[in-house]
This record gives C-alpha cells, structure tokens and sequence, in this order.
C-alpha cells in the first residue's frame, strides 16, 4: 500500500529525516513509534504531501505518490484537534466531507452513519467548544475516516477518551483493517503498540533504528527469562543452569545462563520435588526495547530490520 524510500528531509543542519525506507501491507496496523523530535511528524507530513523530500520516493498503491492526487485517499488526524471551534458539530462534519469530495447526500449518509456508530446523534447541533477532549477527539477521527480514505493516518487517536470511548474507537481501527483500509498508528503509549499493531517502525534522531512484527521484535530483545509457578511453596536456589531475579512464596522469575535450554531448567526444578502448574518465557515489552535503543547511543547501535 505504502512504500518510502531512502527519505531525506533536512532543515538548515537539522537531519529532521535522514535516510528512511519501510514499506507497509495493505490492510495492516503499522506503528510509528519515536520520542520527541525524532522525525514522525516530518514523515507523516511527507507521506501526505504537506510537504516534500529533499530526497527520496513515495510510493501509494505501486504508483509515485502525488500530492494533489492522491489526498483524497488518505485521512489524516492528527494529535492537535484541527476542528472550527465556532461551528455545529454536525455542519462542520459536513462541510470536511465535502472538502474530500463526497457530494453533499453521500456526505449527509456518511455523517449519519458514523454519529449512529459512535453515539454521536444527539451532539448535531452543538458548537465544538462546548465539546470535552474526549467528545471533541471522537469527532475528529470521524471527520478523518467518513470519506472511506484507503491510508488512515492516527495521531494519538485515544487522548482524552475514557476507557469506553478508547474502545469504541479501538474497535472502528480494527473494524476498518479488516475492511482493506491501512493505518498508520503513531503514539507514545507502548501498551497500545503491543495491543494493535501488527507491525512497528521505531526512528530517533531522523534515523530508523528498529522495524519488524511486533511479535518477532520481542523475540529478538528476549533475555531468555522464565516465570515458574508452583502448587505450594517453591523451592529454589540458583544453579549452573539459571539465577533467580525475584523469588516470592510460590513464584520466581529466572534467567537462563548461556547454553541452557529451559526443558533441563524444567526437569531441574521438578527434580528438587516441585510441582510445576505454570512455566512460561517473559518477553520484554516494547516499552522497555523503545527505552533501551533510545538511550543507546548513535554511534554503538546501527538500525535493526526484523525479517517476517
């Protein structure tokens, strides 16, 4: 669906992008992932023709992405509410819809349709300043995704929304990958990155440092760490196999030392007259693989690719 590479966007001595390539299948959940100033804003500005490459290509659907050409297909909503604070809720939806090219009877279908999914009728008449964060963040990922763009870009889509709203709107993201649509899900909420998105790209300082499946990323930062449970009180002690990081009554997490295979750690603790009812491998969270490659330094780490 979408292809960048080798993007390059400089401001004076600035690398705001330096040399980005990834590529993204149609209808999956990608994640952009980066800290503050690390370049996500710039791509995202690049991948909707806002603004341009100094070097590099876009690609949309096999073909070089054109700006004026191809913005009614994508939607865009980004983390600062971009929404006419004077106008009706319902009239300023309308007017969004028409300005991507639906007419004006697909766009009242459109609208109606999304307000009913999203509980939103009875808001019609009411001005967005009188709206919540929340109320006001509902509205624009329905202004976003109503003219049915085929690349959806969400920018800290749940800020603001309450549990029940994050998932109503949880639920229209995988509703509409299923669909065929394509999203691109930027957000520094690492817990939401492990939930929904099937792959992730992590840049930092301009430069792509990390991109793979969610699930083969966690494998390759694995510390080989393993919680037990018992049925009674654990008995433990550290062996030439594994140490112990935390021991509690009848728990423990273990790390494997080099060579070690966990059914001989498995046969070792059963051995010593336990009785094991849970033995599983403790993969890190993208949490923690995004605060380590962070804080490496440029010049220690080179950027990873995670093959499928």
């Amino acid at each position: 669906m979408l292809k960048v590479q080798n993007l390059k966007k400089y401001y004076s001595t600035q690398k705001a992008v330096d040399d980005i390539s990834f590529e993204i299948q149609p209808g999956s959940i990608f994640g952009l992932l980066g800290p503050n100033g690390a370049g996500k804003t710039t791509l995202i500005r690049m991948i909707t023709g806002i603004i341009f490459p100094d070097e590099g290509q876009i690609s949309l659907n096999g073909q070089p992405f054109n700006a004026i050409g191809d913005v009614l297909q994508i939607g865009y909503m980004p983390e600062e509410r971009g929404l006419y604070k004077k106008m009706k809720i319902g009239e300023q939806a309308m007017y969004l819809a028409q300005l991507k090219g639906l007419d004006k009877a697909v766009a009242y279908k459109n609208v109606k349709t999304w307000f009913e999914r999203l509980e939103m009728e009875s808001w019609w008449n009411k001005k967005v300043e009188d709206l919540s964060k929340g109320m006001g963040q509902k509205l624009q990922f329905v202004t976003t995704v109503l003219h049915e763009p085929k690349l959806i870009i969400l920018d800290e889509p749940f800020s603001g929304l309450d549990p029940v709203n994050a998932n109503l709107i949880k639920d229209e993201i995988y509703r509409l990958s299923k669909e065929g649509a394509t999203i691109i899900f930027s957000t520094h909420r690492m817990e939401q990155v492990e939930e929904i998105c099937d792959q992730i790209i992590l840049v930092n300082k301009g430069k792509k440092i990390l991109d793979g499946t969610v699930s083969n990323v966690k494998q390759q930062f694995k510390q080989h760490r393993f919680n037990i449970a018992t049925d009674g009180e654990l008995n433990l002690n550290s062996s030439h196999l594994y140490e112990i990081v935390q021991q509690k009554q009848d728990s423990a997490l273990i790390q494997l030392k080099e060579g070690a295979q966990p059914n001989d750690v498995l046969q070792s603790v059963m051995q010593s007259g336990n009785r094991i009812i849970h033995f599983s491998e403790v993969l890190p969270s993208l949490n923690e693989i995004f605060i380590s490659l962070v804080e490496a330094t440029p010049s220690a780490r080179q950027f990873q690719t995670v093959n499928d």
